[in-house]
């Protein structure tokens, strides 16, 4: 027993709600799930948009402008004092088909000079295709290492139209049936010896 006197805090009644002064009632009110479950609904309504409508409507207005531009990449390559590197240009399309084609004689001109450039990573593999090339008659006018994009295979690359037919007749004596059109490297012909060169 207490040595302090009652009062009314020690007067409770048996079958009241309350649980001492400070304490609210021990009724448990009931809560609605409703609130929850739309609030959950909608939740997953925004996921299941955003996962799969979304994505393809980006690709679709991102597919539009992703063929109008092109850059220029550049990869680190080991260049000799004597010989200056060049950069490949970078295109979003598919590879060119290969073309061989023997070019007449008389559309062929010589005379325009000839880049001849390593991206195999073979020792001496530019100036050997650059001997070959000259012994054609041809004027290499640079013999480097690729300080491009790295290449899959051998290509010719030539500045305009008008190389078509001199891209051709090297990539015959060359043996690299692949010849591609570009003006990013702003040398008229450009061979760039790729993986399986020799």
């Amino acid at each position: 027993m207490s040595k302090y006197p009652r009062d009314e805090f020690d007067a409770v009644e048996e079958n009241s709600a309350r649980y001492g002064v400070h304490r609210a009632s021990m009724e448990t009110q009931s809560r609605s799930l409703l609130p929850m479950m739309i609030v959950g609904v909608a939740a997953l309504c925004i996921g299941l948009l955003a996962f799969f409508v979304l994505p393809k409507v980006l690709n679709n207005s991102g597919s539009s402008s992703a063929g109008k531009t092109s850059t220029v990449a550049s990869a680190p390559a080991s260049v000799p004092a004597s010989e200056t590197p060049a950069t490949a240009p970078a295109t979003t399309e598919a590879a060119p088909e290969p073309t061989v084609e023997p070019a007449p004689a008389a559309a062929v001109d010589k005379s325009v000079p000839v880049a001849v450039f390593n991206a195999a990573g073979v020792a001496g593999l530019a100036a050997r295709y650059s001997d070959t090339v000259t012994a054609d008659g041809w004027t290499v006018s640079q013999s480097a290492n690729w300080a491009g994009a790295p290449q899959a295979t051998s290509v010719i690359y030539y500045s305009d139209p008008a190389q078509k037919d001199n891209a051709a007749a090297l990539g015959t004596l060359l043996n690299i049936p692949t010849q591609v059109e570009s003006a990013e490297l702003g040398i008229p012909l450009a061979v760039v010896l790729g993986p399986g060169a020799q």
